[in-house]
């Protein structure tokens, strides 16, 4: 009994220390050329090449991975950087990609582009007419009232409350009317704007899909 009780342990054992062994030695080969030029190998990564890059082979010499240097907190900040400058340019190009999809599916050509464009400018017009409009009939107002004042023009303190109250309001009015044209005319411009830059990336998509749709956008 004492013999296989023996044979037993030390097979138990021989287990454990092979399993040890597996635990400590990572798979694969490192190798690298340290700040010497000396070409290093072991088991583990190298300390001397934490620097630089190192290799690590299969049991036949051919390269399995390779380990990237270790970074000093400042070269991680960089790093961290780069990376998050390239996810923004990533997200951008997506966001572009996504726009310009849009773009086509709502112009599929320049006619349906020029109606958009029309439209758009044609309620601004409508609203800056009113306001037009609006300044004539001021206009009239102010020109009866100061015909009127003008019975008080060497003591304009002598005119009626009521006079001089509209001839201030319809300077405030015509301030008002002149501001709210001025901001349409300024609206006109943006619109405008907006579609001539839509337009020129449009026929870049245009031409991009087909030579027909290219001739129709010029």
């Amino acid at each position: 009994m004492r013999p296989q009780l023996t044979i037993l342990l030390l097979a138990m054992l021989s287990g454990v220390t092979s399993t040890q062994a597996q635990q400590a030695n990572p798979q694969g080969i490192y190798t690298c050329v340290d700040a010497k030029g000396r070409k290093l190998t072991s088991d583990r990564p190298i300390a001397e090449c934490t620097d630089r890059e190192q290799k690590v082979l299969n049991p036949s010499g051919t390269v399995k991975a390779k380990v990237g240097p270790s970074l000093t907190a400042h070269e991680r900040t960089e790093q961290e950087a780069r990376e998050k400058a390239e996810q923004e340019e990533r997200a951008r190009i997506n966001e572009e990609k996504r726009r310009d999809r849009a773009l086509l599916i709502r112009y599929p050509n320049k006619g349906v582009h020029d109606k958009e464009r029309t439209e758009a400018l044609a309620q601004i017009g409508v609203v800056r007419q009113a306001a037009a409009n609006r300044v004539e009939e001021l206009m009239r107002q102010r020109a009866a009232a100061n015909e009127e004042m003008e019975f008080y023009k060497k003591d304009p303190s002598k005119a009626p409350p009521s006079v001089r109250r509209q001839v201030d309001e319809v300077a405030q009015s015509l301030a008002v009317q002149g501001r709210f044209i001025a901001d349409q005319d300024s609206e006109l411009k943006r619109v405008n704007a907006r579609f001539d830059e839509e337009l020129a990336r449009l026929k870049q998509l245009w031409a991009m899909q087909s030579p027909a749709a290219a001739t129709k956008a010029r």
